[in-house]
């Protein structure tokens, strides 16, 4: 049985930094109202770090940027964004040691389960989004070259959306698509 070292020792498997800030826009930034709370891990109950304590302030600038990224995001073409899942998912797996100490130090579940299912599990679902957005694309070239035009029920529902109104394969798949793209609104 491997044994790791306790956040701080010597041998841990990651170095924290006294204090992170928010993720906002693709850069950290510190909270708007300058506060921060101790991240206690449960595996010894002691503070390991701090954290931004975020207030609606620094939520509005959050959702600023995630509304600014949007449209940019939603015009990628489908290989491209399926490619940057599969990064992700990539980085991930080649870090899932150290990510599942991360994860066992922040909510005090056994390593076996972030190591063996959790972290695993979130590289599933990343290579999964990304063969849906693949198989979307598919989809919506076979519908051009074989029905002339995109179908107007393509744009953003799940469900029946085949110009005759049938029940279509590809609902699951235009759930799971939108999912991985980030739009997680229906019509």
């Amino acid at each position: 049985m491997t044994v790791y070292a306790a956040p701080g020792a010597a041998g841990a498997k990651i170095t924290y930094k006294p204090r992170y800030d928010n993720f906002i826009g693709g850069k950290f930034v510190p909270p708007v109202k300058g506060q921060y709370f101790d991240v206690i891990t449960p595996v010894s109950g002691k503070v390991y770090t701090q954290a931004a304590r975020s207030t609606a302030e620094d939520i509005e600038l959050a959702l600023d940027a995630a509304h600014a990224a949007a449209d940019s995001w939603g015009k990628t073409d489908a290989a491209t964004r399926a490619n940057i899942l599969l990064k992700i998912a990539n980085r991930i797996e080649e870090n899932l040691e150290r990510l599942a100490y991360a994860e066992t130090v922040d909510n005090g579940k056994a390593i076996r389960e972030t190591l063996n299912a959790d972290i695993p599990l979130t590289v599933d679902h990343f290579r999964y989004f990304a063969g849906c957005v693949r198989a979307r694309r598919r989809i919506e070239q076979h519908r051009r070259e074989h029905c002339g035009v995109p179908h107007p029920g393509t744009a953003g529902r799940g469900g029946p959306d085949h110009p005759v109104e049938l029940p279509h394969p590809d609902g699951g798949v235009e759930a799971g698509t939108r999912a991985g793209c980030g739009q997680l609104r229906g019509a």
